[in-house]
């Protein structure tokens, strides 16, 4: 008899039965399974902590919480990937200096690129008409105009899709009901967070096509808004990378050590935004000393003595160069730490990654000033230090702490 009334229920599972919402007073009728099934509940009511609602057919049918965090846990690894993704691309925009060839910003209409030639001029006069085509590629032919087009449209078109990739699940799963309330919380956080990194990135380009009559310098974006456009992009990844690692990976019961608190007080910098948006890297092509000196003497040019740390190539390379050196010096002193504390197998597998991860970036780094900056080198260089953060990411959800 039940089987011919729930043979849907058993397809949708395999060998394991739903349970159906029910009031906690029903009784409960035996399915043939380790499971039972009971009547549905009034709507907004759950027979168990541990179910969330889904809406299939004509019933309401539980999903195990489990299950919907290892659903969730998997989206939220997508969208990290999604905006991994879009750094990158990011990154080789700005390196092959493209990011102010699209004057205007729609979020719809310009996701039409020109189909005719009379399009293209049109879209080309556009951008004459700033001040990048006038003091750096007055020069330019259409071609070149294409290519450098091309870049910036495949980087907002990117961002469209994180955009897509947050909101459509997150819209799905929420109506589903496999969302729990404070998952509900971080959720529209990182949704709105996607929507403000667009804006963002449209007030920075903005910066780099305003007139500047009293500067001869080469238009660029401001490193400022730059900056905040690539940590605000961070800090969506890192957080979306670890909520996915906090559903996904179950928890170690490490005992409390200083050298667990040290670990986890580990940290990451965003001040690789400033030398991208200064080109700092082709002030001083040398290594390790920068030009024949180990301080350089233009560190402290620019008045008042701050702007020097934020507007000063030399020192912005120089915070650079500092930062890559006590950032590896601190990994290596954490991986022979964790070489002595009786850590799980996983937990050491990711410091020894997070160390050749260190070595590798720094050799990129070097590379990447001896050689002049070549885009690929440069791209990959910046590519490497998303990796390094994301072996971060992962130590650190290892070494967390299990609730009491």
């Amino acid at each position: 008899m039940q089987r011919l009334l729930f043979p849907p229920l058993k397809t949708l599972m395999g060998s394991q039965c739903l349970r159906l919402l029910v009031p906690r007073a029903a009784p409960r009728t035996q399915c043939g399974c380790s499971c039972g099934i009971r009547h549905p509940l009034r709507p907004g009511q759950y027979s168990t902590i541990s179910e969330v609602s889904l809406q299939s057919g004509r019933g309401t049918v539980s999903l195990p919480a489990k299950a919907a965090e290892r659903v969730v846990g998997r989206w939220l690894l997508v969208c990290s990937g999604t905006v991994a993704g879009a750094v990158i691309l990011g990154g080789v925009t700005r390196l092959t200096e493209s990011g102010l060839s699209m004057v205007d910003w729609h979020l719809i209409k310009e996701m039409k690129p020109p189909t005719s030639q009379e399009e293209w001029k049109t879209e080309f006069q556009k951008y004459q008409q700033f001040p990048e085509f006038k003091i750096l590629n007055h020069d330019m032919t259409l071609a070149e105009f294409k290519f450098i087009w091309y870049m910036e449209y495949s980087h907002r078109m990117w961002g469209r899709l994180v955009g897509l990739a947050y909101i459509l699940p997150a819209a799905y799963f929420w109506r589903k009901g496999w969302l729990s309330r404070g998952m509900k919380g971080r959720v529209l956080a990182l949704c709105g967070l996607v929507c403000f990194q667009g804006l963002l990135g449209w007030y920075m380009v903005k910066s780099g096509l305003e007139e500047k009559p009293d500067s001869h310098d080469i238009p660029r974006v401001s490193q400022y808004r730059l900056a905040a456009h690539l940590g605000s992009a961070l800090v969506l990844y890192c957080a979306s990378m670890w909520t996915s690692l906090s559903l996904l990976l179950p928890q170690h019961k490490l005992p409390e050590t200083r050298q667990l608190l040290w670990l986890r007080r580990c940290a990451h910098g965003t001040a690789g935004a400033f030398v991208a948006g200064l080109d700092a890297g082709l002030v001083y092509n040398s290594f390790p000393k920068m030009g024949e000196s180990w301080i350089p003497e233009d560190l402290f040019t620019f008045s008042p003595i701050l702007r020097n740390v934020f507007e000063n190539p030399t020192m912005v390379q120089f915070d650079h160069r500092i930062l890559g050196i006590t950032s590896v010096t601190a990994v290596t002193v954490l991986y022979f730490l964790s070489r002595r504390m009786p850590l799980p197998r996983r937990t050491k597998v990711a410091a020894a990654t997070l160390l050749a991860l260190a070595y590798t970036q720094v050799g990129l780094g070097i590379s990447t000033l001896l050689m002049y900056v070549p885009t690929p080198l440069a791209a990959t260089h910046q590519s490497g230090s998303l990796a390094l953060l994301s072996v971060a990411l992962w130590l650190m959800s290892e070494l967390r702490r299990v609730p009491k």
